[in-house]
């Protein structure tokens, strides 16, 4: 099995997009309205991403299995002005079939180098309180819940974040 990961370009927006959705659809199920993941476009995010990699908002690198990209990795400069000079990865997302093959621990890892390399010394990510796995993910991965909390409405339903935070300089690749 080949597998690569490589920057993504305004080419890849669509793909991404519909990685995202699928991957929302799987993953938060539970968590997220059902509605709304019953009726989540694959095209959602194709404007975000045309302008996060347009205008060097953000990075995203995207990771192939025998040249077909499976998941997403978005990360850039922190967009919380109380972490200024901090590295933020905004999203991590896979194919629902390419859980648990290694694939998030690749992307994750390829932003904390680069973030590393683009001279960051800390990143912090939010991620739903209720989605234990991700939170079972990221503390694997050295990254430690400040306990801040970030709360969002979908379809009236509340749903909370909470951040977690990484010292860059001290993590081990």
């Amino acid at each position: 099995m080949d597998v690569k990961i490589r920057k993504a370009t305004l080419k890849d927006v669509n793909v991404i997009s519909n990685i995202y959705a699928l991957s929302w659809k799987y993953a938060y199920k539970g968590i997220v309205p059902q509605k709304y993941l019953d009726v989540l476009k694959c095209n959602f995010w194709v404007s975000s991403f045309r302008n996060w990699i347009n205008n060097n908002i953000l990075t995203a690198q995207l990771i192939s299995e025998n040249e077909t990209p499976v998941g997403c990795v978005a990360y850039g400069k922190a967009r919380d002005v109380n972490f200024a000079n901090w590295g933020e990865i905004v999203s991590i997302y896979l194919l629902p079939d390419h859980f648990r093959k290694g694939y998030g621990q690749k992307l994750l890892q390829t932003a904390i180098i680069d973030m590393k390399l683009n001279g960051y010394e800390n990143c912090y990510l939010w991620v739903l309180k209720e989605n234990i796995k991700a939170r079972d993910f990221y503390e694997f991965n050295g990254f430690i819940c400040n306990n801040d909390e970030c709360t969002c409405e979908i379809m009236k339903r509340q749903l909370v974040d909470v951040r977690y935070i990484l010292t860059l300089n001290n993590h081990t690749n």
